[in-house]
């Protein structure tokens, strides 16, 4: 992982992430292996989902005008993280005005905008996690938040 540092780093300051939230993010999609690949097709550190799926690489294709890379080209490190990040960053935006917009944003990488969506509370200061009724997503929010969290507290 050491190896990966700056590069994670390089990738989160570019769409004003932390890194640490990327790091949580990526050691429970792939454990910082980029040769991984999902039980669905996900590829590499951030298990981003190909190009002709509903996902990750379609969005970022589509919202940038940038053409998808291959599948191939999705094992590349700083291709993963790009997309990866610019994805997380999307979400984040998105729900920047909720008191729990990180747990939208992760269950938004995890099960798609429009299930983030549905789940999102009726006010901005609501609760999130008891509104999640897809309980892998919500053990995957409360996972990276619990990782990301306890790195915030060895800084």
């Amino acid at each position: 992982m050491q190896e990966l540092d700056g590069r994670i780093r390089y990738a989160a300051d570019k769409y004003d992430l932390d890194p640490e939230l990327v790091k949580a993010l990526i050691w429970r999609e792939s454990r910082f292996d980029p040769n991984a690949v999902g039980k669905a097709g996900e590829i590499g550190l951030m298990q981003l989902v190909p190009a002709g799926s509903p996902g990750s690489v379609s969005e970022w294709s589509r919202i940038t005008g940038n053409p998808p890379p291959s599948k191939r080209n999705l094992f590349d490190v700083d291709t993963n993280l790009d997309i990866g990040c610019w994805y997380l960053a999307e979400a984040m935006r998105q729900y920047k005005h909720y008191r729990h917009g990180t747990e939208l944003a992760l269950a938004a990488y995890n099960a798609g905008a429009s299930r983030a969506k549905r789940w999102k509370p009726e006010t901005e200061d609501g609760d999130v996690l008891c509104r999640i009724d897809i309980a892998s997503t919500r053990n995957y929010v409360k996972f990276i938040m619990q990782r990301y969290r306890s790195s915030q507290r060895k800084k």
